[in-house]
């Protein structure tokens, strides 16, 4: 059981979610889009032959960059969507599955970085997705760009204050989140080393390290049931 792994960066793995679907049996194929062939880099499947389901990460990029391969992964995750292949978005992935789904997607006046409340509306209190998780809860984002615009029939299911749109869904296999989940601490720890947009937000790394301090328990423990969530709920054993 093979899962799709686009993955933009170094220090923005799967994470606690890779781990999880590890946990359940299946198998990650991870891509390295950001890196050329010779250096370790992949490209994009040309089918979904044995596709059991798609995770599409984060990154430093962002939609409009010179990167081909961002309209290349955004293409194919419609054309998972479209298949009923199921889709989990995070961050940037989350801009590309929005973008490939017909939304639109571009920069925040002031970047959203560390940790933030996000708030889960009345239909994602009801989303079997959202079980368990506290309706106001403490999420780490890091995100200079924001979805403006959901795709024609995607649901929105939580904000934050300075992001609107940061957790939808489309369908019934398809879940986009802009903040966080997959992250551990020392995954946060290494996305705010040198991380531009935290310079940018007035913060510093002992900024981000004294809120994961107050707030990395209920974090991991509400990443960690949504990470379940997903695998358990839009993933199942065999779709055939």
């Amino acid at each position: 059981m093979k899962i799709v792994v686009f993955q933009h960066g170094e220090h923005v793995g799967p994470g606690r979610m890779g781990a999880t679907l590890r946990d359940h049996g299946f198998s990650l194929d991870i891509r390295r889009l950001d890196l050329p062939p010779a250096a370790g880099g992949s490209t994009i499947p040309v089918d979904y032959d044995d596709v059991e389901g798609v995770l599409s990460l984060g990154g430093e990029q962002n939609i409009g960059d010179p990167h081909p391969w961002l309209d290349d992964e955004s293409a194919y995750l419609r054309g998972a969507h479209e298949r009923e292949i199921p889709v989990i978005g995070i961050c940037l992935g989350a801009q590309l599955v929005a973008h490939g789904l017909g939304g639109s997607v571009g920069p925040m006046q002031n970047p959203e970085v560390g940790f933030h409340t996000v708030s889960i509306n009345t239909t994602g209190q009801v989303d079997p997705l959202l079980a368990g998780i506290a309706w106001d809860s403490p999420q780490f984002c890091s995100h200079g760009f924001e979805i403006k615009r959901l795709p024609a029939g995607a649901t929105l299911l939580a904000s934050s204050r300075s992001c609107e749109i940061q957790c939808f869904r489309a369908g019934l296999r398809t879940f986009a989140v802009q903040y966080h989940p997959e992250c551990d601490r020392a995954m946060i720890d290494r996305f705010c080393s040198g991380c531009s947009l935290m310079r940018r937000a007035g913060l510093t790394q002992g900024d981000i390290a004294e809120q994961a301090d107050r707030h990395g328990e209920m974090f991991a423990r509400l990443a960690d049931r949504l990470c379940l969530n997903l695998v358990t709920l839009l993933f199942p054993g065999s779709r055939r």
